[in-house]
């Protein structure tokens, strides 16, 4: 039976919950949160922009704490940390110190330093570090990435990604540098992580943007790399109108197809385009996928952690120094909107040096 403790209960912490209850030999035997009601079990406040509600929860048999040291000094085998993003780093230290190996919901952490000081907790303490990178669960993802790695329609030639929400006023501190980081950090991190995965690590970004005081709201990021010509861009952020709480997709260009995929939500119901292979002979294929709820990708994703855990196998997709690559391409992101140039993203990890 594998242990597992949550440290912190809100919407993913929720998520992660019905995640391990589908997985056989796993249990949640330990919480750890600062709300009162919700150690009491009722997560009946929980909300995000897809899944279920919360619900009123039996936390009879479930250890509940509400200092972090003492939540990892409990008896399990895997903490997974769910806490507010400025949290992040110093709770991954606590628990690789304690003996845990580590699954951190996205983003790492918000600065440069504080990535750099968990990755290096987990290496000195010899622990897993894993990071809640859930966009290649995802089945369209899922499927891009397995034919980019394969070569299966011929080699990248550039990509366009796409994420933008309403803005989440469920969401305490949101738009706070210090506490969340905004859009690029709570929700593009998610494409800055995955073109890091088909790519490699772009050499230098320019943005232009809109802010809400010195965090960026939405942003348009042409990205370079100087050994290849891929051509990938990026859009990103906040609009204003309730009416499409979420919408994301992706075209992705290779030598032989192009992969085209979107999807929307919108106040009068879920609008899809769903993923198409474009070949060069003018055929469209319908790619067949199995399980495009996005609920799935989150189970997808706690059962690539527990195979980790359990075989001693790190996860290639949720290791630390990608999730840290993806922090430190968003940064250079926000540098460039803010001195309206463009950044080389070694700029960023020279300034963490420092």
């Amino acid at each position: 039976m594998l242990k597992v403790g949550i440290a912190g209960i809100g919407f993913m912490g929720w998520i992660h919950w019905l995640a391990y209850k589908e997985i056989a030999d796993v249990e949640v035997v330990a919480i750890c949160e600062q709300d009162p009601s919700r150690l009491a079990g009722d997560w009946t406040g929980i909300q995000g922009n897809f899944g279920p509600p919360g619900e009123q929860v039996d936390l009879s048999g479930v250890a509940t704490f509400s200092d972090l040291k003492k939540f990892c000094e409990a008896d399990f085998d895997l903490v997974d940390i769910c806490l507010p993003p400025s949290l992040h780093g110093d709770a991954i230290s606590v628990a690789a110190q304690s003996g845990k190996q580590v699954f951190c919901e996205k983003p790492l952490a918000l600065t440069m330093n504080q990535c750099s000081a968990a990755v290096k907790a987990c290496q000195q303490n010899d622990r897993m570090l894993m990071v809640g990178q859930v966009l290649p669960f995802f089945s369209e993802y899922a499927y891009a990435l397995k034919v980019i790695q394969n070569r299966e329609y011929g080699e990248l030639l550039g990509c366009k990604l796409k994420r933008l929400i309403s803005d989440p006023t469920w969401l305490p501190n949101f738009y706070d540098a210090e506490m969340v980081g905004g859009p690029l950090f709570d929700l593009h991190v998610h494409d800055a992580h995955f073109l890091r995965l088909i790519a490699g690590m772009p050499a230098n970004v320019y943005s232009q943007g809109r802010s809400r005081g010195e965090v960026v709201s939405y942003c348009e990021s042409i990205f370079c790399f100087d050994d290849r010509p891929i051509c990938a861009t990026a859009t990103s952020g906040v609009i204003e109108q309730p009416g499409r709480p979420f919408s994301h997709g992706f075209e992705i260009h290779l030598e032989n197809a192009t992969l085209h995929f979107e999807y929307a939500a919108l106040a009068d119901g879920e609008q899809s385009m769903p993923l198409k292979a474009i070949k060069k002979d003018g055929s469209v294929e319908l790619i067949a996928l199995d399980n495009t709820d996005p609920l799935n990708a989150f189970g997808n994703e706690i059962s690539a952690v527990v195979d980790a855990v359990r075989t001693g196998k790190p996860s290639e997709i949720l290791n630390g120094d990608l999730a840290r690559d993806a922090i430190a391409i968003c940064h250079a992101q926000s540098k460039s909107i803010q001195q309206q140039r463009q950044v080389r993203i070694e700029e960023i990890f020279a300034a963490a040096e420092d």
